[in-house]
């Protein structure tokens, strides 16, 4: 007699990405999250120092998220409806690019 498999069902992983795809930065909670997900690297279990390299490679992220997150943050503090959005993920894309256009004309950044 075959019993149900007790295993739990594998955990959901970022979708493949398309083929014009941005790289995905994010922060050390998300290491091995998967291709095309950037995260810092770690420092060496064993009293290290990371290598120059890897020290700048973090640098340099930190400073990339950095800017997302603040232009994050200037969309959703300027525009609160995008806080509680409940359109088609496939308008929400040109309802922010609308917003984004509009905080930079008022930032100055375009005119």
């Amino acid at each position: 007699m075959a019993t149900p498999s007790t295993t739990p069902p594998p955990a959901p992983t970022c979708r493949p990405p398309p083929a014009r795809a941005l790289p995905i930065l994010a922060d050390a909670g998300y290491d091995g999250a998967g291709h095309g997900v950037h995260t810092p690297f770690k420092q060496p279990a064993v009293g290290g120092e990371l290598h120059l390299e890897n020290r700048t490679c973090n640098t340099l992220l930190r400073s990339l998220r950095s800017l997302g997150e603040r232009g994050f943050a200037l969309l959703t503090e300027r525009w609160t409806t995008l806080q509680q959005i409940t359109l088609s993920p496939s308008r929400i894309g040109d309802l922010v690019r609308a917003a984004l256009v509009l905080v930079h004309f008022e930032h100055r950044r375009i005119t």
